[in-house]
């Protein structure tokens, strides 16, 4: 698996080629397709919000039964 490039590197490398190829006329590079996110992200976010909700009823729960005990 080839390593990732940090986005300025990534960058500096465009414009060096970009320059290069002003010089020597040759065509200008194909645009570069955008990546896809990872699904995961969305799992992650799902379960997030799963682990809010059973927090919030955990203490609905403690407050019902603190009220009852009183």
């Amino acid at each position: 698996m080839a390593k990732k490039k940090s986005k300025l590197l990534q960058r500096a490398t465009e414009l060096e080629d970009a320059v290069t190829r002003l010089f020597t006329g040759a065509p200008p590079a194909p645009k570069k397709k955008k990546r896809r996110k990872a699904k995961k992200a969305k799992v992650v976010k799902k379960a997030k919000k799963a682990a809010k909700k059973a927090k919030k009823s955990a203490k609905k729960a403690v407050r019902k039964t603190k009220r009852k005990a009183a």
